[in-house]
C-alpha cells in the first residue's frame, strides 16, 4: 500500500514539474473554475424560494398561524410589516390546505356558517341579534364584492330597536357602507343603482334615501344622480355635482392612462376646473346678400321697356322720359327741319337677399378654465434622473391635449403653448406614503449579473477544458516523435545481405521483441537462464 501511495505521489510530482508555466496557469484556473460552477450551481438547486401563504393578516392571526408553522416544523418568513407570512414555494398549497381544515386564517367575522356550527340553547335573543346582524353584513360585503371594480367592502348597519308600541314600528333602518374600488374604474349608473338595491333588498325596513355609500377616497354615489343625472345647474347644489363630476371623470381619464403608462401606485392625479354656468338664450336674424363678393342679391323679378322712334321732323316729339314726370311734357328743341331719331329705355328689377333666423339655446355650462397637477413617482424611486425627459415630455404633451380639447373655446379663445403649459404641473418625486409593499408583487428573480457570470465562467471552463485537451494531444504527439527519431537513429542497416533463415527470422523476432516489448524479453531470457 505504502509502495503505491509512494509511486502515486511521485508520478503526480513527475507529472506537475514536467507541466510548463501556462500549462500549471490552465490546470489551476481549470480547476478554480469547476469549484465556483459548482458552487453556483448548489446554491441555485438547494436554495428555497418563498411565497406568500396568506397576506393582509392582523397581528393576532400572524402569530397564532406562526405557532401552528412552528409546531409542524415548517420553516416559514414574516415579512416587513408583520401582516404577511412567507413559506417555501413547493409546501404553500399542502400548508393552505392543512391550516384551513384547521380554522385558519380565523378573520373573526361571523357568516351564516355560525348558526349550524354553534346553534343552541343557551344564547339569549340579544347575543341572537347581535350574531344575526354580524352575519348579514359579512354576507352583505362578499354580495358586494362580486360586482366588477370592488376589490372590498366595508358594511355597517343600524336596525331599530324593537319596541311594544306603535309608535315604534315606524322606525327605519340605515346602511353605510364604504367600498375599495380599483384604481381608475369609474361606475356605471347601472351599476350604482344595484348597489343600493342590493343593500335595500337585504335589510328590512330600509330605503334607499337611508343608504351612504363612499369609496376609499371619499367620493359619494349618489342614487339621484346616478339614475337621472346630475341636478338643476340653476341651484347651487346642482352647480356644485356638475363640477365634482367633471373633475372626476378628467381626473379618472388621466389616472388611468398615466397609470397604465407608469403604475397605477406611481401616479397621483388632481383637476381643478373653472366652469362658467351663465345660460344665454338668444334670436339671431341675420340679412346677407346672395353673392358676398359682388354683394348682390338674386333676382326675383325684371321688367325692361324699350322705345324707339325715327322720322322726319322728329323735333316735335315729346314723352316722358325716365324719371320724368308726366305732367310736364318734355319739348325737345329744333334745329331744323330734316330726319331725326328718339330711344327711350327702362328697367325694372326686384333683388332679393337672404334671411336667416337663428334661435341659440347656450349650454347650461361651460369649461372656462382647468388646471391639472400630476405628481409622478421615477421607476427608482430614490433617483429622480430615472425618469427620462422624454417620458415626461409625453406626460405634458398628453395633458396639453386634454386642456386644449376641454376648455371651451368661445371662452377662452384660442390659447397659446405658453397658456396651455401654464395650467399643467408634472411633479417627479418619491412617494414615501407607499412603504407597505404588496407581497403578492415580490417574487424571487435572479439577479442578471449572476446569468453574466454564470455565462462568463462556463466559457471559461469550457475554454480551459478545450486548451488542456488540445495540449496533451500536442504533448503524445510530440513524444510519439521523439520515440520514432530515436528509433531512427537507433537502427542501422545491415550491409551484408543474409539469407531469410530460420535463425535470422527467430533473431529478428528477438531485437524486435527486446525494442517494442523489453519486460517481456527480460522475461524470456530469466526464464532461458533458469532452463540452463
Amino acid at each position: 500500500m505504502n509502495e503505491r501511495l509512494t509511486k502515486v505521489k511521485t508520478d503526480s510530482t513527475q507529472f506537475w514539474k514536467s507541466r510548463s508555466k501556462k500549462q500549471k496557469g490552465t490546470i489551476v484556473g481549470t480547476l478554480i473554475g469547476v469549484i465556483l460552477l459548482a458552487g453556483i450551481l448548489t446554491y441555485f438547486f438547494t436554495r428555497t424560494t418563498m411565497v406568500p401563504l396568506f397576506t393582509e393578516l392582523s397581528m393576532k392571526e400572524v402569530g397564532e398561524i406562526s405557532e401552528v408553522l412552528t409546531a409542524q416544523g415548517t420553516s416559514f418568513e414574516i415579512a416587513p410589516g408583520g401582516t404577511n407570512i412567507l413559506v417555501p414555494e413547493s409546501e404553500v398549497d399542502s400548508l393552505k390546505v392543512s391550516l384551513a381544515s384547521q380554522g385558519y386564517p380565523n378573520s373573526g367575522e361571523i357568516n351564516n356558517s355560525f348558526f349550524t356550527t354553534n346553534a343552541g340553547f343557551g344564547m339569549t335573543d340579544n347575543e341572537f341579534e347581535v350574531i344575526r346582524l354580524a352575519a348579514t353584513q359579512t354576507e352583505l360585503e362578499n354580495l358586494i364584492k362580486t360586482i366588477d371594480g370592488i376589490k372590498n367592502a366595508n358594511v355597517m348597519i343600524s336596525l331599530p330597536k324593537k319596541g311594544v308600541f306603535v309608535n315604534d314600528m315606524n322606525q327605519e333602518a340605515s346602511a353605510a357602507i364604504t367600498l375599495d374600488t380599483e384604481p381608475g374604474h369609474q361606475f356605471s349608473g347601472e351599476q350604482i343603482a344595484t348597489l343600493y338595491n342590493l343593500v335595500s333588498k337585504s335589510i328590512p325596513n330600509l330605503s334607499t334615501d337611508n343608504i351612504v355609500i363612499t369609496n376609499q377616497h371619499s367620493e359619494y354615489f349618489d342614487l339621484e344622480s346616478a339614475t337621472t343625472g346630475s341636478g338643476s345647474v340653476d341651484t347651487v347644489q346642482g352647480q356644485m355635482e356638475v363640477k365634482k363630476t367633471i373633475e372626476r371623470d378628467l381626473q379618472r381619464q388621466v389616472q388611468q392612462m398615466l397609470g397604465t403608462l407608469m403604475g397605477q401606485d406611481k401616479v397621483v392625479v388632481s383637476v381643478t376646473t373653472d366652469i362658467d354656468f351663465k345660460q344665454e338664450n338668444r334670436q339671431e336674424n341675420i340679412v346677407q346678400p346672395v353673392d358676398e363678393e359682388n354683394m348682390a342679391g338674386i333676382e326675383i323679378s325684371a321688367q325692361r321697356i324699350t322705345e324707339t322712334y325715327t322720322g322726319s321732323n322728329a323735333g316735335a316729339a315729346t314723352g316722358t322720359p325716365q324719371g320724368g314726370v308726366a305732367e310736364d311734357p318734355l319739348t325737345y328743341p329744333q334745329t331744323g327741319s330734316g330726319d331725326g331719331e328718339y330711344e327711350r329705355v327702362e328697367e325694372t328689377i326686384n333683388n332679393d337677399v337672404n334671411r336667416i333666423t337663428k334661435e341659440i339655446q347656450e349650454s347650461p355650462y361651460k369649461i372656462r378654465d382647468i388646471g391639472i397637477q400630476v405628481a409622478v413617482e421615477p421607476p427608482v424611486a430614490e433617483d429622480v434622473t430615472s425618469l427620462s425627459d422624454s417620458v415626461r415630455a409625453d406626460i405634458e404633451q398628453i395633458l396639453s391635449t386634454i386642456v386644449r380639447t376641454s376648455i371651451d373655446k368661445e371662452v377662452a379663445g384660442d390659447l397659446t403653448d405658453q397658456q396651455i403649459d401654464e395650467k399643467i404641473v408634472v411633479s417627479v418625486q418619491p412617494f414615501y406614503g407607499n412603504d407597505v409593499t404588496k407581497v403578492e408583487d415580490l417574487k424571487p428573480v435572479i439577479p442578471w449579473w449572476i446569468w453574466v457570470i454564470g455565462g462568463i465562467l462556463v466559457v471559461v471552463i469550457v475554454l480551459l477544458v478545450v486548451t488542456l485537451l488540445l495540449s496533451k494531444r500536442k504533448q503524445a504527439q510530440a513524444e510519439e516523435i521523439e520515440v520514432i527519431e530515436e528509433q531512427r537513429e537507433l537502427f542501422v542497416d545491415d550491409i551484408n545481405e543474409e539469407k531469410e533463415t530460420e535463425s535470422t527470422v527467430r533473431r529478428k523476432q528477438l531485437e524486435k521483441m527486446a525494442k517494442e516489448k523489453p519486460e517481456d524479453f527480460a522475461k524470456l531470457l530469466r526464464s532461458w537462464i533458469a532452463e540452463e
